[in-house]
């Protein structure tokens, strides 16, 4: 009885079973906030912009606390990953790197004459598209950083944990709309290695977070770019993109260019050093 019970409960704290785990619940909890929510605001008003707003702060707080809540219970620890510690550092890092990498990939498209401003439009107008890139952000990285991430590179090390929260994170983009095998191997390598090497910089998931709401919000919300397949409808800029798709990322949007994944690429790299230089590689089990 005691052997079987040990054996349930190696199988119970595996990484494997910890990622399940951890991913279900998760996506339980945004998929349940982003059903009821809106539901319950429905009583009270019929704006949708405040039911965008309202509901991807909830799910955003609520994701926020049941991981805490999962993972502080299931690993008997305290979530250093979410620290408030360097928050700001963290965060106005992640925005400014998020902001200069999307400036220069519409910079190249710009300077092949493929984007051209139709006109500049109210600012309040992105609040909503901007609350649904930080909703984003923060769910997308507790799952793909906090939990696929960091929980593989406790068994595989970071390089096998990298390159495979990289291809789970590029291959979820396959079902987005007017995506394609290279656009998806596009966001592997340049969001998924990116912001994985973030984390491992700083072992604080919060700089990840603020890269990827910039990335996001800079993208379509400024520039007025499609992002991931989708075609933002209020921008403070509107524009006209054409041109090659290899320069402009075709009906995906600029992530799908070969300038994204090269500078994501030079990011990702510069990173992995620092990370290096930090102490900060963990090796696979098998290496210990």
């Amino acid at each position: 009885m005691q052997q079987k019970q040990c054996i349930g409960k190696r199988i119970l704290h595996s990484a494997l079973v910890k990622i399940l785990i951890g991913f279900a619940i998760c996506a339980f909890t945004i998929g349940l906030g982003q059903a009821l929510v809106p539901r319950i605001l429905a009583i009270f008003t019929h704006n949708i912009d405040i039911s965008i707003i309202v509901t991807s702060i909830v799910v955003s707080i609520l994701t926020i606390y049941v991981y805490r809540l999962l993972f502080s219970n299931y690993e008997k620890r305290k979530i250093t990953e979410l620290s408030s510690q360097s928050l700001l550092t963290n965060l106005g890092a992640g925005i400014l790197l998020g902001v200069v990498y999307q400036s220069l990939v519409i910079l190249v498209i710009y300077l092949n004459k493929g984007y051209t401003v139709v006109s500049i439009n109210s600012a309040p107008n992105v609040l909503p598209y901007l609350a649904i890139c930080i909703c984003a952000g923060i769910t997308e990285e507790l799952i793909f950083r906090g939990i696929i991430f960091r929980l593989a590179e406790e068994k595989l090390g970071s390089y096998y944990a990298l390159l495979i929260s990289a291809a789970i994170f590029g291959g979820v983009h396959l079902m987005n709309e007017n995506s394609t095998t290279l656009a998806a191997v596009a966001i592997a390598v340049e969001a998924g290695l990116l912001l994985g090497t973030a984390y491992m910089f700083t072992r604080n998931l919060w700089f990840p977070i603020a890269i990827h709401i910039a990335w996001n919000f800079a993208q379509s919300g400024m520039f007025g770019a499609s992002t991931s397949g989708f075609a933002v409808k209020d921008s403070f800029i509107s524009v006209h993109i054409t041109g090659d798709k290899l320069i402009t990322g075709g009906l995906f949007g600029p992530e799908a260019s070969v300038q994204a994944m090269a500078i994501g690429l030079l990011a990702a790299a510069i990173l992995l050093v620092m990370s290096i230089q930090k102490g900060n590689l963990v090796v696979p089990y098998w290496e210990k």
